[in-house]
């Protein structure tokens, strides 16, 4: 009954049948790397929250260049970690990052460097505020005098963005869109680490029209679905393939005959 499956023909829809199936189960795996991934993620996120601060230099690595030049990117269980440093701000190089959301508002967040004992500075993040009142939501903001004299943070490491366009100065501030550590250190008089902080707590306290800015978790359910979703078209891929060929087989050794048409003309007439 299956020898028609050996003619080129069907050979041809098996080898694209097979095909089909394997790239959509490689999909699939791929989607599930991304799961793993992004939950990994979340639980370094999680783990950091409730973490005790480490020293940076635990979590960053310290720069070796000059001025303008970033340090190593902190290895990936670094990220999201609570880490605590002293130093002193720098005022003449506050850092204004646009269009960002908190609240469903659109303002800035606000950078400073704190530059530590060794001379090299880590940007601190110290939260979001919006735009100047009257304003649109890229009207410079209202920013809190930075305290002066020794300060401590305790932050979140979070790895640097990538994207966004240049670095430039507006009101004796420099302007970014996305938070490059790479691109504002060359804008910076000194070596920069490779990664910024995330303001959680300060010393002297951080001034209070600051809002913190979330930590979102990654939305790796999504990617779990798609798993889901592969796996199971390879499967009715395959199934589709078998219940063809049965068909075709049944249709071959005559099991499935056509059903004679059916005589309009003969059936009664209802009267009306």
């Amino acid at each position: 009954m299956y020898r028609f499956l050996l003619t080129p023909r069907w050979l041809g829809i098996l080898a694209l049948t097979l095909v089909a199936a394997a790239v959509m189960v490689l999909l699939g795996n791929w989607q599930l790397a991304r799961y793993e991934e992004r939950t990994a993620v979340n639980e370094r996120i999680d783990a950091g929250s409730r973490g005790t601060p480490a020293p940076l230099r635990d979590r960053v690595p310290a720069p070796t260049g000059g001025a303008g030049t970033t340090g190593p990117a902190p290895a990936e269980q670094a990220e999201w970690s609570r880490v605590t440093a002293t130093g002193r701000y720098d005022p003449s190089n506050v850092i204004l990052v646009r269009g960002r959301t908190v609240d469903s508002t659109v303002g800035f967040e606000v950078l400073a460097p704190l530059v530590l004992a060794d001379g090299s500075a880590v940007l601190v993040d110290r939260g979001w505020i919006p735009p100047a009142p009257g304003g649109g939501a890229l009207t410079a903001p209202e920013v809190p005098a930075l305290p002066t004299g020794e300060v401590t943070v305790i932050g979140r490491v979070h790895p640097t963005e990538t994207g966004g366009s240049g670095v430039g100065r507006r009101d004796g501030r420099l302007e970014t869109r996305r938070v490059t550590v790479g691109k504002l250190a060359r804008e910076l008089p000194y070596p920069v680490h490779g990664a910024y902080l995330l303001l959680d707590e300060q010393t002297p306290a951080n001034d209070p029209a600051f809002k913190a800015v979330p930590i979102g978790h990654a939305n790796n359910w999504q990617n779990l679905g798609y798993v889901v979703q592969w796996w199971i078209f390879a499967a009715m891929t395959l199934v589709g393939y078998g219940w063809a060929a049965r068909r075709e087989a049944r249709r071959a050794a005559g099991l499935d005959k056509p059903r004679p048409p059916v005589d309009r003309a003969a059936e009664p007439v209802t009267p009306a």
